[in-house]
């Protein structure tokens, strides 16, 4: 998380929750400024944030919600208190401790201690300590105690720790006395009964996948199976520091390198790098690597980046994050990258040429044909091909990047090999390479040269589940995962197009593994718009597709592998009916201003309201099929306030006082 003054907020990478109202006045919360901005301004964008570490935040959060400013502070309090007791001892044992203000860290100086026998009484202890600067680093924590203060003095000192002297506190001036974390949240859930009810009700909001499918194309909301969950919650995984001493990780780096050389064959490439953290940060970093890679070559002008308008809509933000201009590219009538604009660019630019960013399948959901020469088409101009890994979901065990013509691409390991990212993270975003882009891969973050992350793997801690998942399929297994998944669009696709149309297919009216639906002429025949059908959907319970991207006014739908034809029957039985409601509204059976769409989405508070106006039934509004009424999730409010949200981005809930007063 990052802080930034009001002068900065549209500016901020990210996404900030701005708080908004309902159509009845009801408190709801959105996405604000930047939702899916990098889509919208592509290579403008000040953001190319697909995939952030919203869900570790989340669990950072509810620690605080937990234990209150009062439960804080008293940790805090703990752990500085032992801090000031452990630089106290070893200040009587001789030691050189510095003085300055410390909270939960004691650096103790070289001089007069043996660095090199104080780190082999720790390791004999099993303990991991710090060494930098010719000194020790030692942090403690709110696990720590006395008892391991003491040892503590002992290892670094080299003599048995005595009794603590009078402890001086060493935050004098610097405390706040501010009051903190005054939303009433943090006051009310301090019994682990509240605390439990209090996360039901939050998950009773959320429309998961426990629900029902989540079609969002270019997302690929797939199953995350517990077999692949459960070895991130063993310690022997979730408790290792990223900088622990390599002999104490020997199973982490033999996963490490076993999912490095599984992802080299899936990509048909020679390198691999775990580091990034995001498919974003993939994309930076493949760009990155061909940076690099010019320079080494004496092309350190070559910035050109070749972008055609299939590409994922992260892709230009990227390039101009990594230092690179973007030129944009055409597509043709069936949603191909036309290669005659892209031979007359790469010509064009062929003495600062870079890269060309593609993704296969493209955005608009077809296998393009000349995909092959197009990457020929860069390369004979000395540029170098980045492909997106966004759709890897219709590749794996089907075709390679590396095959294809492509030098180096990034893998989303929480969309194609199941980590979980619903709500923005945690994410892996790997990327791979040709033998000849490896030595450029992200270096080593202790050193500072090249890297993209802190961490040498990244998120290593979530890397088991894909692991889990690679190991469990095996190659034919991935095989059937892909081929089902576009199955499962092309059947979707059958079904929906006499109700729709079919925005793009391949030469044999085919699509990958997903596609658009679309609606821009419901908007001249009945008023409605994509926003409203997005939001109908919620009645139906179900999430909406990828809503207006990567064309406005569409719907794109992916219904990956995991879903039964069960559940794509309910989600295209649902897209019907919603056909048959805009034909009531083109009809005139409802007004353009009063129904269902317009209306969507209907929380149990409105359609129990003793006021029921609308020109339809409750029961259109809330049951609008048979099998909603044994499945109903409730929205829990209705339409939101798009444009309040984005002026209204700070909580400007009561205070505790105030509820007392009003109490």
């Amino acid at each position: 998380w990052m802080a930034v003054t009001d002068r900065l907020k549209r500016l901020i990478p990210g996404r900030i929750i701005g708080v908004s109202v309902d159509a009845a006045g009801r408190p709801a919360c959105r996405l604000a400024i930047q939702t899916r901005e990098q889509h919208i301004r592509r290579e403008r964008a000040t953001s190319n944030i697909c995939t952030a570490q919203v869900l570790p935040g989340i669990v950072a959060s509810m620690y605080a919600v937990y234990h209150g400013p009062h439960g804080l502070r008293q940790i805090a309090e703990r752990v500085h208190h032992l801090a000031d007791t452990l630089a106290t001892l070893l200040a009587g044992a001789g030691c050189t401790v510095s003085t300055d203000p410390r909270f939960d860290t004691v650096f103790v100086s070289g001089d007069g201690v043996d660095v090199s026998a104080v780190r082999a009484r720790a390791e004999e202890a099993e303990i991991n300590l710090r060494y930098v600067d010719g000194g020790v680093v030692i942090a403690l924590d709110e696990r720590s105690d006395m008892d391991e203060v003491r040892a503590l003095a002992a290892i670094v000192s080299g003599a048995a720790a005595g009794q603590p002297t009078e402890v001086a506190d060493s935050l004098d001036g610097l405390r706040r006395t501010d009051a903190v974390l005054t939303h009433p949240v943090f006051h009310s859930h301090h019994a682990e009964h509240e605390m439990l009810r209090y996360l039901n009700r939050l998950q009773g909001r959320d429309l998961s996948l426990t629900t029902s499918m989540i079609p969002l194309g270019s997302c690929t909301m797939k199953l995350n199976a517990t077999a692949e969950m459960i070895p991130i919650t063993w310690p022997e995984f979730a408790e290792i520091h990223p900088y622990a001493p390599a002999d104490q990780w020997v199973g982490y780096r033999e996963m490490f390198d076993r999912l490095e050389a599984q992802l080299a064959e899936l990509t048909g490439f020679a390198g691999v790098s775990l580091q990034p953290n995001a498919g974003s940060q993939g994309e930076y970093a493949g760009l990155l690597v061909i940076r690099r890679y010019h320079e080494a070559r004496g092309d350190g002008d070559r910035d050109i980046c070749l972008i055609p308008t299939s590409a994922h809509g992260t892709n230009p933000a990227s390039a101009v994050i990594a230092g690179q201009r973007v030129v944009a590219v055409a597509c043709d009538e069936r949603g191909n990258i036309d290669l005659e604009d892209l031979q007359a660019q790469a010509s064009k630019y062929a003495d600062t040429l870079a890269s060309m960013m593609i993704t296969y399948p493209s955005t608009h959901g077809v296998f393009e044909e000349g995909v092959q020469r197009a990457c020929e088409i860069v390369h004979e101009a000395g540029g170098l091909v980045y492909m997106d890994g966004a759709n890897m979901n219709a590749q794996v065990g089907l075709c390679r990047p590396g095959d294809i013509g492509a030098d180096v691409c990034h893998l989303n390991l929480h969309k194609t090999f199941c980590i979980p990212h619903g709500g923005g993270g945690p994410g892996m975003g790997p990327i791979a390479c040709t033998e000849a882009l490896a030595p450029y891969l992200p270096g080593d973050p202790v050193s500072g040269k090249d890297a993209v992350s802190a961490a040498n793997y990244g998120s290593g801690a979530i890397l088991p589940i894909s692991f889990m998942y690679i190991d469990m399929m095996g190659a034919d297994g991935l095989r059937a995962a892909t081929e089902v998944a576009i199955l499962n669009a092309n059947y979707m696709a059958a079904r929906l197009r006499p109700h729709f149309g079919i925005l793009y297919t391949g030469a044999n009216g085919r699509v990958a593994h997903e596609f658009i639906m679309d609606l821009r002429e419901f908007k001249q025949s009945a008023g409605i718009g994509v926003e409203d059908v997005a939001k109908r959907l919620m009645d139906y319970g179900f999430h909406a597709p990828t809503m207006s991207w990567p064309v406005a006014g569409t719907l794109m739908v992916e219904p990956t592998e995991s879903e039964s034809r069960q559940e794509l029957d309910r989600f295209c039985d649902a897209m019907i009916q919603i056909r048959e409601e805009i034909r009531r509204v083109e009809e005139g059976v409802w007004p353009q201003d009063d129904n269902p769409l317009v209306n969507a989405p209907h929380p149990v508070q409105d359609v129990v309201s003793d006021a029921w106006a609308h020109a339809y039934s409750r029961e259109d509004a809330a049951y609008p099929l048979s099998w909603v009424r044994e499945r109903k999730f409730w929205p829990a409010v209705s339409r939101v306030d798009n444009g309040y949200g984005d002026r209204n981005l700070i909580c400007t809930c009561p205070s505790v006082a105030d509820l007392a007063v009003e109490g």
